[in-house]
């Protein structure tokens, strides 16, 4: 486009009503993503090799209906682009699938599946499914804990939204047993007491960091000594100082390890040592994360790793380097 002709169009937008802005805004988004996807997937193409046969000789061979570059392999002459064989091989609206990535990794806080399917235009499950294939693909960068280590589990409750099990049971009891949890609603109806404190229902979620910012958080199975020395063993460092609260557990791995250990107390006067070594850092990780997981109203407990990995990485990954990430061949 000539540079007069731009400029013309752009004071022409001056005439524009709100709902016109408002449309020229979303396809002005909807361009600036298609664009920075493209960019993405044909870089993944041109720096990558045949996901068929391995060879890195190929040739242009066209575009892709939805404008992504194609290549034809001079060794087995079968065609690709930066997509093919990845999980996001399939995707139509690629343009959509970015603005979801732009959200989940964005400034501020991520919007609801609902609310993110209304303003793209698309159907709320469609995001539901983008998104998960999104988790999948989180991972958290292990560093090293050194220094004075915080490490405290915090807990979640169990979900099993969308399990359908009640469904199963009401349709056949013979082949699906009664759930062992009653629904919530039932609590009430049958005047049965919610359990109180820690239960089998609570899930610990392990979370460790050091005064260097490094941190680390993991979904346990259970709270026994075994799990949790095998959990955080590799992650700190010999040397380290070791700061938690009186759980045996820690003792244990700070034995096994051959680190110093600092308990804290709950009560005033015991939860700082010499004014260094407290745990509150760990405590407000907590706060953070549950924090985060508040709107969702409990993810449900299969997806709850993806939910963790994602928010302990937001922060330091963006939605190009997430979209890297996902065009990564499949092994």
């Amino acid at each position: 486009m000539k540079q007069t002709t731009f400029e013309n169009i752009l004071k022409r937008l001056h005439g524009l009503t709100p709902d016109q802005t408002a449309i020229l805004m979303q396809s002005v988004q909807d361009m600036t993503a298609q664009s920075a996807a493209h960019t993405a997937i044909d870089t993944a193409a041109r720096e990558g090799v045949c996901p068929h046969c391995g060879s890195s000789h190929r040739q242009k061979w066209g575009r892709t209906r939805t404008g992504a570059q194609r290549y034809r392999c001079n060794q087995c002459n079968r065609t690709f682009n930066g997509r093919t064989g990845s999980s996001i091989a399939h995707l139509q609206r690629i343009d959509q699938f970015y603005r979801v990535l732009e959200d989940m990794f964005g400034d501020v806080a991520p919007s609801s599946i609902r609310h993110l399917a209304r303003q793209l235009g698309v159907n709320k499950d469609t995001v539901w499914r983008w998104r998960q294939i999104i988790l999948r693909s989180l991972s958290q960068s292990i560093t090293p804990l050194s220094g004075i280590v915080e490490v405290d589990e915090t807990f979640v409750r169990e979900s099993r939204k969308g399990s359908r099990e009640w469904v199963r049971h009401e349709a056949d009891p013979i082949n699906h047993p009664k759930p062992p949890r009653l629904r919530w609603y039932e609590y009430k109806l049958l005047g049965v007491l919610k359990e109180r404190g820690l239960n089998k229902w609570q899930l610990p979620v392990m979370t460790a960091i050091d005064r260097a910012g490094n941190r680390y958080a993991e979904r346990l199975p259970d709270r026994k000594d075994p799990t949790i020395i095998q959990s955080l063993s590799p992650l700190i460092c010999p040397d380290a100082a070791l700061c938690s609260d009186g759980y045996p557990a820690y003792a244990k791995l700070a034995k096994t390890i051959g680190m110093s250990h600092v308990v804290l107390g709950t009560t005033p006067g015991t939860r700082k040592v010499n004014q260094t070594f407290h745990i509150q850092n760990v405590n407000a990780l907590h706060s953070h994360l549950k924090a985060f997981l508040r709107p969702f109203k409990g993810p449900s407990t299969k997806y709850l790793d993806g939910y963790v990995n994602w928010h302990f990485v937001r922060k330091t990954v963006s939605a190009d380097a997430a979209l890297k990430e996902l065009l990564a061949p499949i092994s």
